[in-house]
């Protein structure tokens, strides 16, 4: 690898006395495995940068699925995520962790990622729309294409008031049945449009998301969102989507 990318650390862990094994969200070859050989001594000056929420430019180099750190610098202090918003910032480095295949190029999806994290930490009113926004996009560029606005069934376009049922891998059929997998097609365009302007779009989207990342996700806990039970009082929880 030559050159330098801007990243992100998306979770370290200690490997041997002094090294950390990085997983790297990288603008130009997505997610990236590094070893950063003494980065845990005490002389190292790697140690305040590889934290998570950190924009980083890093060089790396290597063959296989671990690379090695050559470089990596700080390009600004840590986005400052803290209570709530840091369980969302942590929930969404696990998504992208666990969904996206190492080393392929999402460099939009790399965006979409800073500027939810940007949103995260101006901490401006509830942290759900900058998550369901985030998520559609991650659904998006992995290829998961459903139309929003219009019927499966018949192809006309979804109306308002109407019950659509949502089938995977064929979309939204009108549909009598209200149950989990109902939205109404007021719920869908906003879906579309990626804004949530009340608390029903926004339960709407959250049951969108939930159904959709689940075959990505697979049976596998979301350990951020069990620490997010645990530490999050009840009355205050904004929780990213449990695993079924």
């Amino acid at each position: 690898m030559e050159g330098w990318q801007r990243a992100f650390v998306l979770h370290s862990r200690p490997y041997s006395e002094t090294s950390l094994l990085l997983d790297l969200f990288t603008e130009g070859q997505g997610r990236v495995r590094v070893l950063a050989k003494g980065a845990r001594s005490r002389r190292s000056n790697l140690k305040g940068a590889l934290q998570p929420f950190t924009p980083l430019l890093v060089r790396w180099g290597g063959r296989g699925e671990m690379k090695t750190l050559r470089n990596a610098e700080a390009v600004s202090l840590a986005l400052p995520l803290q209570g709530i918003t840091l369980y969302c910032g942590l929930y969404v480095n696990e998504l992208v962790a666990r969904v996206l295949e190492s080393e392929t190029p999402f460099s939009e999806l790399f965006f979409d990622y800073l500027h939810c994290l940007q949103q995260l930490a101006a901490g401006e009113g509830s942290p759900e729309p900058a998550l369901r926004r985030f998520e559609l996009a991650l659904l998006g560029h992995l290829g998961y294409g459903v139309d929003f606005l219009h019927c499966a069934g018949s192809g006309e376009e979804v109306s308002d008031e109407m019950t659509y049922s949502y089938r995977e891998e064929k979309g939204f059929i009108a549909s009598l049945v209200v149950n989990n997998r109902s939205f109404t097609g007021r719920q869908l365009m906003a879906l579309c449009q990626r804004e949530f302007p009340d608390a029903d779009t926004l339960r709407a989207a959250k049951r969108f998301t939930r159904i959709a990342l689940k075959p990505y996700l697979g049976g596998k806990p979301l350990k951020s969102h069990e620490l997010f039970r645990q530490f999050v009082p009840k009355k205050r929880a904004v929780t990213p989507p449990p695993q079924e």
